[in-house]
């Protein structure tokens, strides 16, 4: 296994609700020492962490989070705000009752609105649809609407539900999305071995507080 290559996928991830400064910049010196692909925070402490990093590291931010039913114009807010405090990629969840209802133009619209607020500010979008809580049938509608969007990358879980990623809908992401379409599995990874069969099926991104963790015990 080469670490160095499987570290270069990671969001090394802390968005616990009770996570504190102490906490975030050791997060933040893990990824630069690590040099994972970002270290994904609160919105609250982006522009602090920004700071400390001085562009060793990108910055990852949620929006909408973990819930995803924020108005599209408050995603936007988040979005914009989250960038100037100096974010570089942002995570965002879906509208999952839109997703029930079939509402499937409402969520293109949101999904292109903030594709565009990102591309214009140099931002990357990640689309979280929570795979957990949909149907086969809906995972693959989202599949299909994120690949037809602007967003940068789809992305299995929150890891704030009732499940994170599981290879089955990795390989589903794989199948329905566009070649194209990069993925991002998150929630729940919590070995290197997983991490890598996750990598293997096609993601592209991993969103996990673990990996740097065993990476860390690896050394000792």
């Amino acid at each position: 296994m080469d670490l160095k290559k499987l570290l270069s996928t990671v969001d090394h991830t802390l968005l616990k609700q009770t996570a504190t400064w102490e906490e975030i910049r050791s997060i933040v010196d893990d990824g630069i020492r690590y040099q994972t692909a970002s270290v994904c925070i609160p919105p609250s402490f982006v522009k602090r962490a920004a700071e400390y990093a001085k562009g060793q590291v990108n910055i990852c931010t949620v929006i909408g989070f973990p819930n995803g039913y924020s108005t599209t114009e408050t995603k936007c807010f988040e979005t914009v705000n989250a960038i100037e405090n100096g974010a570089t990629e942002i995570d965002m969840v879906i509208n999952l009752g839109l997703v029930k209802e079939r509402n499937y133009r409402a969520l293109s619209d949101e999904i292109d609105a903030l594709s565009k607020l990102c591309h214009e500010r140099g931002a990357i979008l990640k689309v979280i649809i929570e795979t957990c809580l949909l149907s086969e049938e809906e995972k693959i509608a989202m599949c299909h609407i994120v690949s037809a969007s602007e967003a940068d990358y789809i992305k299995t879980s929150t890891g704030f539900s009732t499940a994170g990623a599981t290879f089955a809908d990795v390989e589903l992401m794989r199948r329905f999305c566009s070649p194209d379409q990069k993925i991002k599995a998150a929630g729940g990874i919590s070995s290197l071995e997983d991490a890598e069969h996750f990598l293997s099926l096609g993601a592209s991104r991993l969103g996990t507080s673990r990996v740097v963790k065993l990476v860390k015990e690896s050394e000792q």
